[in-house]
């Protein structure tokens, strides 16, 4: 497996390369298929007396589904550790997803004939929610830049290229990286959709209907 390691406000180490090193072998048994490594050391200093931080980003790629898992310690070898312990997890339980739907098939079921979607929840986004989203009474913060802007309230931006697949594969998507939901477009329905974790093995599926935005309903 190729490994890259690149380090954000830090130095890279030949200790830290060794340690990761080691810790390849043990992904590579748990992901043989995998081909790439990466891994992303940021250190973080802060002015607000917060103590220094190391966030360790690993991302592996290959023959299926990229897989991705990050954790943060004030000590980047022990963020190293918690990241790898993440990401074994998660190949763990999306293995495990698999053995269990080949063993006791279950999940969304699509009837051809009806397009009716059972056994997984789907709930489309309120009328209410989508006014607010649409005319900004839902506030977006963006991280604070100096402690003048502190807010306790910050939210994180990121912006991915649109992605169709079927509420199956943004499940097993949703595993591979870690998250409680994934956003997707819905292939059958081409609906922007997003499936999220529930209790146990149990998902639930929020999509957007088809509605024309607010200042096409006052025109017409």
């Amino acid at each position: 497996m190729d490994t890259s390691i690149v380090g954000v406000g830090v130095s890279i180490t030949d200790r830290f390369r060794t340690v990761v090193e080691e810790k390849v072998s043990r992904i590579e048994h748990l992901a043989p298929r995998a081909t790439t490594l990466e891994v992303k050391v940021t250190h973080r200093s802060y002015r607000n007396g917060r103590m220094e931080d190391d966030t360790v980003e690993l991302t592996l790629d290959g023959k299926g589904p990229v897989v991705r898992a990050e954790a943060t310690d004030t000590d980047k070898f022990a963020a190293l550790d918690l990241a790898v312990d993440k990401i074994s997890e998660q190949i763990r339980r999306a293995k495990q997803k698999r053995v269990d739907a080949r063993n006791h098939p279950r999940g969304a079921k699509f009837e051809k004939g009806t397009g009716e979607l059972s056994g997984i929840d789907v709930q489309p986004a309120s009328v209410d929610v989508l006014r607010a989203v649409a005319t900004g009474e839902v506030p977006v913060v963006a991280e604070a830049e100096s402690d003048e802007d502190y807010s306790p309230v910050v939210i994180r931006q990121k912006q991915f290229d649109a992605e169709w697949m079927t509420v199956e594969d943004a499940v097993d998507r949703m595993e591979l990286v870690g998250h409680d939901f994934f956003l997707f477009i819905d292939a059958r329905s081409d609906h922007p959709s997003v499936v999220y974790r529930r209790k146990g093995w149990d998902y639930g599926v929020i999509a957007l209907g088809t509605q024309a935005p607010p200042e096409a309903r006052v025109a017409s």
